[in-house]
């Protein structure tokens, strides 16, 4: 037993017991909770364990305890394939990048050659969104609650069908239309915004109450649009809402012939953006449903985020136009209600706005959900438009006047103009006085051809300035081609010509030699 003792005692002195180490202790329990974490959150196991660093793996399993990564990791991998492609469409970046940085940097296998969200598993696209800050993993939580109310709804709407309003199949078609995912994708996470709950499923579908909105925006000397005037209206047309906004900064140009509103009107003028919000936020409780022409154009303006909206621009289909072209407010109400909102050369009035898009829904409930309304091709053409070409994305930097070097003849560019101005983008309108001078600029111009949106001829234009720098824009046309689904934007691979027939028989004979050569050999 001595010799146990003074044994026990040499290997002490000569190797001390090292004390507690409470990191380690973190680590251990670290490591339990990650464990827990797995059997309590299933994920997908089609992804190769060497896909993620250790310290991204390990930041992952710690971040899902807290309470919205545990409502990311119990999400669907379609729930999460969206909230990965808002990252994308609005350009946020976790401690890893960007979506093709986290790619890049954390697959030794693929890196960011596969970007495409929905052929990632659940497992890469948590270990993604968990790269993101605390704010940012809460707000991520709120799209998550978002999406799961919202197929709520759709799933209510296919059991309950006899109690879903006809209404609230309008708020479905809106969100059914192609260009609904990339324009009601909101910024809603950015300081001032206002995002409005759904409430309660089985009453939400049920409801038909619905208010009208138009917003008067003017431009301000920061580049960007504040919004001067707000009306809403209810379904009997009563104005439950009619203010004057002071935006609390510069305004550059008032827009008076087309807004209305003038420097005059907004003196001692004291609501501002804040208390209109809270307005709507009263006025818009209990499931009510919000319309408006191109209304996530006022959504923006006002900052608030609501997903029970009618867009009078998406539930009515165009004869012979694409999918996803869209007329005016103006062009609508010719069509569908037989009158004309605005008359030529008067300024918008937000009310009457506001009214004709309610108008437009009663109609539209009016007619049915089978047989959508068709509204004619030379409603949304008018003459004045084939006078016009547009210029659009075209940067700040660039003074409009310049523009008019790229085109042949003697055009002019229109002061009168709404000139919108998007982020470090404006569009404007260039003014040519014959039709044909219209066709021989637009042809004359050296650029790729191809096709907008609302499916009308455009061309990618570099121009280069005096001071040598180069810039690029697009131009189009305001009309529609006669015929205009025959037209063939140019693909990049030439189609196959009649000398292709004669150069593949020269192939086929070069292989014959080839292979008498080998046989000659063989022998």
């Amino acid at each position: 037993m001595r010799y146990a003792a003074a044994k026990k005692g040499f290997f002490a002195a000569v190797f001390p017991v090292p004390p507690p180490n409470p990191d380690r202790r973190r680590r251990r329990r670290l490591r339990e909770h990650a464990t827990a974490a797995r059997s309590n959150h299933p994920l997908s196991a089609d992804t190769p364990s060497s896909f993620l660093s250790p310290r991204t793996n390990h930041c992952f399993w710690f971040l899902c305890g807290r309470p919205m990564a545990k409502r990311l990791a119990a999400a669907e991998k379609e729930v999460l394939v969206e909230v990965v492609r808002f990252t994308q469409k609005n350009g946020l970046k976790g401690s890893d990048g960007a979506w093709k940085d986290f790619l890049a940097r954390n697959d030794r296998k693929f890196g960011a050659s596969v970007s495409d969200p929905r052929k990632r598993s659940r497992d890469v696209l948590l270990a993604f969104l968990q790269t993101f800050s605390k704010d940012f993993q809460k707000y991520f939580g709120k799209l998550v609650k978002r999406q799961k109310e919202r197929s709520d709804v759709q799933q209510h709407m296919n059991d309950f069908p006899d109690q879903v309003s006809p209404e609230q199949k309008l708020v479905q078609l809106t969100a059914e239309h192609p260009e609904y995912r990339k324009n009601y994708c909101f910024p809603s996470y950015q300081e001032g915004w206002k995002v409005l709950r759904i409430g309660d499923v089985s009453s939400l579908v049920s409801s038909s109450a619905m208010l009208a909105i138009d917003c008067e925006m003017v431009l301000c000397h920061d580049g960007t649009e504040a919004v001067v005037r707000v009306c809403v209206v209810d379904n009997n047309l009563e104005v439950k809402l009619d203010t004057l906004v002071n935006p609390s900064k510069a305004i550059t140009d008032y827009r008076t012939h087309i807004t209305g509103v003038s420097k005059k009107d907004l003196e001692g003028v004291t609501s501002s953006l804040v208390d209109v919000q809270k307005s709507l936020k009263r006025i818009l409780s209990k499931g009510k449903i919000l319309i408006g022409h191109s209304l996530y154009r006022d959504l923006c303006a006002l900052k608030i985020d609501c997903s029970q909206v009618i867009d009078t621009a998406y539930i009515f289909k165009y004869a012979n136009l694409p999918t996803t072209a869209s007329a005016s407010l103006n062009s609508l109400c010719k069509s569908v209600l037989g009158y004309s909102v605005q008359e030529e050369g008067e300024p918008h009035n937000c009310l009457k706005d506001a009214e004709a898009a309610m108008n437009l829904v009663l109609a539209k409930l009016k007619h049915g959900f089978n047989d959508p309304i068709e509204v004619a091709v030379s409603s949304v053409i008018t003459e004045s438009d084939s006078l016009k070409l547009l210029a659009h994305r075209i940067p700040v930097h660039l003074p409009c006047q310049e523009l008019c070097k790229v085109f042949s003849g003697n055009p002019s560019i229109d002061d009168k103009i709404d000139s919108r101005i998007r982020g470090e983008f404006y569009s404007t309108c260039i003014l040519f006085n014959e039709i044909d001078e219209v066709e021989k600029a637009f042809e004359a111009l050296d650029g790729q051809m191809t096709k907008d949106s609302g499916g009308r001829l455009q061309k990618h234009v570099l121009m280069k300035r005096d001071n040598g720098d180069v810039v690029n824009f697009y131009v189009r046309k305001m009309v529609y081609s006669s015929q205009p689904n025959q037209f063939e934007v140019p693909k990049k691979r030439p189609q196959p010509t009649e000398d292709a027939e004669p150069k593949k028989e020269h192939a086929d004979g070069d292989q014959q030699k080839k292979k008498r050569k080998s046989k000659k050999h063989v022998n």
